[in-house]
């Protein structure tokens, strides 16, 4: 297999480490020259993984073209709002035998599209996978064993991401369902500032239990009304990537949410990361979705309204509890 990996943040870093063992030939396109080079030089990704080590064969380059090259699988791992630029860079280079899989958690902003409905808008292209599941990029490229989802509307393609990728601390599962796969692994994370902001105000375990419970039944009404499937949600790209993004202190959105909870504003936490919490840019895409289906998303409203600062979290929690009674 000849793979290009689109995206040099934590999570394409740490699909490089884990995919070069399995790969023919493995290119990483990186957007920041300075950090290319350092990385070409130093073989360690001084920004979003320090400390662990690119393995030699993994070509770095900051050339699409280069990228594209010869490439079997393309691994588009680029922040959300990013995605339809550089989807439409790559046009070009992009060839009907590639397979294009979409590793971005995360939806498009104004379109309120699913990320592999914009590359496929984009691309025209339509052998088209997603991959996701419970995973903490530093975990991932340390070895730790993960299990994932690829999902695809086409078997064949599934099949083969899934041949391809499967090794010794990576297993994939195929799916079918990529609708349900790509709202859960969006709305996990506005779910999981809500749980952080819920440690931040020094709540206890209890609220969150209860808000991952119930943040995953606001994630499956919406997946459902949108094409996907119940029992998606209740596997790798549900329920497990939820329970790892709002409980794990890998988490970068649980982070947001907590720095929220202790009094700080929305701009400085963003300010002080060097990664991306999707959460925030999802959150309004997710209460916008919800308006358009007629779905009832209480919590995802809620970490909206305290987003945007319209209301504080100690307003936001107490909101919920006072909502009207109802059954389960």
């Amino acid at each position: 297999m000849k793979l290009a990996i689109i995206g040099g943040g934590s999570w394409g870093t740490a699909l490089a480490m884990v995919l070069a063992p399995r790969s023919e030939s493995l290119k990483l396109w990186i957007y920041e020259a300075d950090l290319a080079e350092r990385i070409s030089r130093s073989r360690v990704n001084d920004i979003f993984l320090p400390d662990l080590h690119l393995p030699d064969r993994v070509e770095i380059t900051t050339e699409l073209a280069t990228a594209l090259k010869g490439a079997d699988i393309v691994l588009g791992v680029m922040p959300s709002h990013h995605a339809r630029n550089i989807y439409s860079a790559m046009r070009p280079h992009l060839t009907p035998s590639m397979i294009l899989v979409s590793a971005t958690k995360g939806l498009e902003q104004g379109s309120l599209l699913r990320m592999s409905q914009v590359v496929e808008q984009v691309t025209g292209e339509s052998r088209i996978a997603v991959l996701s599941g419970p995973t903490f990029a530093r975990e991932v490229a340390a070895g730790n064993p993960t299990a994932v989802v690829i999902a695809s509307s086409n078997a064949e393609v599934a099949l083969c991401v899934q041949e391809a990728f499967s090794g010794p601390t990576f297993r994939l599962y195929t799916n079918a369902d990529p609708a349900g796969v790509e709202v859960g692994a969006a709305l996990k994370n506005v779910i999981a500032i809500g749980a952080g902001i819920c440690e931040g105000l020094g709540l206890g375990h209890n609220p969150t239990a209860a808000l991952i419970t119930r943040g995953l039944a606001e994630i499956t009404r919406l997946a459902i009304a949108m094409g996907g499937q119940a029992k998606t949600l209740t596997g790798l790209a549900g329920l497990g990537d939820l329970v790892l993004t709002c409980s794990g202190d890998l988490s970068r959105n649980r982070y947001v949410g907590k720095e929220l909870g202790r009094g700080r504003r929305l701009p400085e936490i963003l300010g002080s990361m060097r990664m991306v919490a999707e959460g925030v840019e999802t959150c309004g895409v997710a209460v916008a979705l919800g308006a358009k289906f007629g779905v009832d998303m209480p919590i995802v409203q809620q970490m909206d309204a305290v987003m945007g600062g319209r209301k504080t979290p100690q307003d936001a929690v107490r909101e919920l509890m006072d909502r009207s009674l109802k059954g389960e």
